[in-house]
């Protein structure tokens, strides 16, 4: 299962999303987001200072980043960066990654304490930023959580806690809130899910950084796919013409000045057996 390589050079890729026709992602430790086509030619579309994480997308075509070191959630138009909310009182340490649901809905995950400084993990909390730029907590106790995915009825949100070596479901209500929390998959031999992505089938990618792969698995955690590569797996999104196409990023470290410095990061793809479902 041989993977292809799209694209070098980055410092660090994040919160992979297939839109418009071409790959979205945050290369984080650059300080850019960039539109990736098909062919792997890269554009920086907007700088983001304090390190943009998950993207998303409103209802209106605005895009939101997250904002990673001030915690802040962020709304490009086009031309200009602004505000959308301040979430850094609620957030414990940095945001990461984020899900945008159909409303304009964002969920938010956080790190909740100082992974570069090797502190003890703290549990933390989702943050769900409602249309209007509002913010509220919506889960408490997660083990970082990450990646995340909405199945295509809007129903279910799948989580994937890094320090808890899971992915985690609740329901999801019409008003964006989140019950019946269970565990819906757990990660095998040492696997941590970092960045996810959701198939037609209802399987879950998650790559983990921790086992150099990108793993599929169905609920329960019956694994049906491994993706190995040479170098931590980040990120991981289906996407392509036909939403078959599954884009990995992978990089030889998170260390924010190695990452600089070595310029390791690459998009990688492998061609998939279901396509991409629900969102991001």
């Amino acid at each position: 299962m041989q993977t292809k390589i799209l694209l070098e050079g980055l410092a660090f890729g994040e919160g992979p999303r297939w839109h418009d026709d071409a790959l979205w992602l945050s290369d984080m430790h650059k300080h850019q987001v960039l539109r990736v086509s098909a062919d792997g030619e890269a554009e920086a579309m907007v700088e983001v200072p304090e390190q943009p994480s998950g993207l998303g997308w409103l209802p209106d075509g605005d895009l939101l980043v997250v904002s990673m070191v001030d915690r802040r959630l962020l709304r490009w138009d086009g031309n200009r960066l602004a505000e959308h909310a301040d979430l850094s009182n609620m957030a414990g340490f940095h945001c990461n990654d984020m899900v945008v649901d159909n409303t304009g809905r964002a969920y938010v995950g956080n790190f909740g304490f100082d992974l570069h400084a090797q502190q003890q993990p703290k549990p933390a909390v989702l943050i769900c930023v409602e249309p209007d730029g509002t913010p509220r907590i919506v889960a408490e106790d997660l083990m970082f959580p990450n990646g995340t995915v909405i199945t295509p009825d809007g129903g279910t949100m799948i989580i994937g806690e890094s320090w808890g070596a899971r992915l985690t479901a609740f329901d999801v209500d019409t008003r964006g809130n989140l019950s019946a929390r269970r565990v819906w998959a757990e990660l095998p031999d040492g696997a941590l899910p970092d960045g996810i992505c959701l198939d037609e089938a209802g399987g879950v990618w998650s790559a983990s950084p921790s086992t150099n792969e990108c793993l599929r698995q169905v609920e329960g955690g019956e694994i049906t796919h491994r993706i190995s590569v040479d170098q931590g797996a980040f990120a991981c999104m289906l996407g392509g013409t036909d939403g078959t196409t599954l884009h990995i990023l992978t990089a030889g470290s998170s260390e924010p000045d190695e990452c600089r410095r070595t310029l390791s990061g690459r998009v990688e793809t492998w061609e998939a057996p279901y396509r991409h479902a629900g969102l991001p």
